[in-house]
């Protein structure tokens, strides 16, 4: 870091928007942006995306940010930034690190929309660092940023107010809570695509105010490394940013809430840098045997390989380079030389993809479940069970290979059909019985208003798929499950929306089904969802969706190896659910491995 990166011609600048920001603060007039209208069904919380950092990953995160500092200061002040204070815990963390190294005359901005725990940080700092002068502002980050200007227009004025450091864990709220007037806003203002997060627009807002040579250290969830939503945002942060080094925290439940947390540390760019692979690292819990110990999972991050921490808890520490492929758009993960030397093997064995065979799609959504979905229609009159029922799978009657039909006791009214190669809806005239039941619950089904808005009738499911592949062979899968849970529906039943889908393009690879099914419910296929997306949950649990599973490999179906998988899968699927499936099952694991031209390996959990 240059302490003395601004130029002399700056100061008087920097000196009257440090005097606008004061004049704004002394009025206190907070947007509010989470108390909006648009919030009044979720808690407030959630609404505010507030989640308050422990003491020990802020003093990781400050420590990585004050180690990226020149050892000899210059004669400028440093400007440290928070754009989401809260009570000031990364502050706090941040200003001891600065401290501890000779640094305490720094001028400190932060912004939150929470008054209460804003006066608590103004009360807080001053007592514990007298020589730091603190300009703090009850507004949302993103409306100072779109007050002050966007640097890439230019003819907005820009602030020349920059930061050296920014410490921050910004808030996390979802598309579907901000509301699709704010999401649209900030997508076109911070040129994102998809389903965005808040906690994207902060990090690039982050780099907009970010000065020549400033340090970030950011803490955010690791979703948005390996979803489809958070392609655009990766993309812009390569962009804007030298990211120096990133660490996916996983499972270690740093956080009370339900938060995979991951951290960020990046440096501003200039222009046409050339950019360098960032440093991964990542940690997430194991039943291996441990090699290391630490106090707990921050300390754990010096080590390497299986780490045993002070409450029994045991982690896979892996440290390597951010995979960059050919292309942005691809899902950030640790890659190291066994990890490129194991992706080579299976490459080289891979036939076709699971997307190549057919589409994965996710099951029926109704939004109306109560009324369209059912386990006691036999207990109706027999005059009012609707003609249109079909047997419904869930994720209750999951089993590997073969579902477990005796749980099947769900059934779903489904009123469409194909009619000369198109989907339509049942005319209900030619269901009497359907029609009167669909009519009892009228109002439930036509508050659906955004069906209707749609162009389509009143009573049709929001999400009804295919009706023309019910009937065909498919392979079926749970979204969240801790193993892989895949197996074969020949019972022509409606798949819902807890569980994924796919059939074949064509009669003729409806026998790549039985492959496929061998490959997916192998711990080949564990190792690899690990190697290539890296993406768990809580208790070790991962999710099968259809960005995963489309790149889920096939080997060779013609070679004799895959003949014997298909055969043994569907042996199994006849045997299950007796013990004689289970020999067949390790036969048919060991297979997998040999046809990807690995040897079987044991899998953590």
């Amino acid at each position: 870091m240059d302490y003395d990166s601004r130029h002399e011609s700056d100061k008087g600048e920097i000196a009257e928007e440090r005097n606008n920001f004061c004049e704004s603060t002394s009025f206190m007039e907070a947007t509010a942006l989470a108390r909006s209208p648009r919030y009044k069904d979720v808690p407030e919380e959630k609404a505010e995306g507030a989640t308050y950092t422990p003491e020990n990953l802020a003093n990781f995160v400050a420590g990585q940010i004050a180690g990226q500092l020149s050892p000899v200061p210059g004669t400028a002040r440093l400007q440290v930034l928070d754009p989401a204070v809260g009570e000031a815990v990364l502050l706090i963390s941040l200003l001891n690190q600065l401290k501890s190294r000779g640094i305490e005359e720094v001028d400190v901005y932060g912004f939150d929309t929470d008054d209460s725990a804003l006066k608590t940080a103004g009360q807080c700092l001053p007592l514990l660092f007298p020589k730091a002068k603190l300009y703090f502002a009850s507004e949302n980050f993103l409306d100072f940023v779109d007050r002050t200007g966007d640097p890439r227009n230019l003819f907005a004025y820009a602030s020349p107010l920059k930061f050296d450091l920014i410490i921050a864990n910004p808030p996390y709220v979802r598309t579907q809570v901000l509301g699709a007037g704010l999401a649209h806003k900030i997508a076109r203002q911070y040129g994102l695509t998809g389903r965005v997060d808040l906690y994207y627009a902060f990090i690039l807002a982050m780099g907009w105010v970010l000065a020549e040579k400033g340090t970030a250290g950011i803490i955010v969830s690791n979703r948005f490394m390996t979803t489809k939503s958070g392609t655009s945002v990766r993309r812009a942060i390569l962009e804007t940013f030298h990211v120096e080094h990133i660490w996916d925290l996983g499972d270690t439940k740093l956080f009370d809430a339900a938060v995979l947390p991951a951290v960020l540390l990046l440096h501003q760019r200039p222009t046409n840098e050339k950019c360098c692979t960032p440093a991964f690292t990542s940690i997430y819990e194991t039943e291996d045997s441990p090699s290391a110990y630490a106090h707990d999972p921050i300390g754990a991050l010096k080590h390497s390989g299986t780490v045993c921490v002070q409450d029994g808890r045991r982690f896979r520490v892996q440290h390597g380079k951010l995979n960059l492929e050919a292309h942005k758009d691809a899902v950030w993960r640790v890659t190291t030389d066994s990890s490129d030397a194991w992706q080579a093997s299976v490459e080289a064995h891979t036939w076709a993809s699971f997307g190549d065979i057919g589409n994965i799609r996710v099951g029926i959504k109704t939004c109306a479940d109560k009324v369209f979905i059912r386990s006691d229609w036999t207990t109706l009159p027999e005059d009012q069970q609707p003609e249109l029922l079909l047997p419904l799978t869930t994720h209750h009657i999951a089993r590997r290979f073969k579902s477990d039909s005796r749980g099947r006791s769900r059934q779903v009214v489904y009123p469409h059909a194909v009619i000369d190669g198109q989907r339509e809806a049942a005319d209900l005239d030619l269901y009497p019985k359907t029609k009167a039941y669909f009519h009892a619950h009228r109002p439930t089904l036509a508050a659906r208003t955004y069906v209707t808005e749609a162009g389509r009738q009143w009573y049709e499911i929001w999400v009804p798929q295919d009706p023309g592949a019910w009937a065909d062979p498919k392979l079926v899968f749970r979204d969240i499950s801790e193993r892989p849970t895949f197996w074969i529906d020949q019972e022509g039943t409606v798949v819902n929306g807890d569980c994924y889908w796919l059939t074949a393009r064509s009669k003729k690879q409806e026998e790549l089904l039985w492959l496929a099914l061998a490959v997916s419910n192998s711990t080949f296929i564990e190792a690899f969802y690990d190697h290539y997306f890296n993406n768990k949950l809580y208790s070790g649990r991962r999710r099968f969706i259809t960005q995963y599973v489309e790149r889920f490999p096939l080997p060779d179906p013609t070679t004799a190896l895959a003949r014997q998988m298909v055969a043994l899968s569907k042996k199994i699927y006849h045997l299950t659910p007796s013990l004689e499936a289970r020999p067949f099952e390790e036969q048919l694991d060991a297979l997998v491995w040999k046809a990807f031209g690995l040897s079987v390996e044991k899998i953590g959990r």
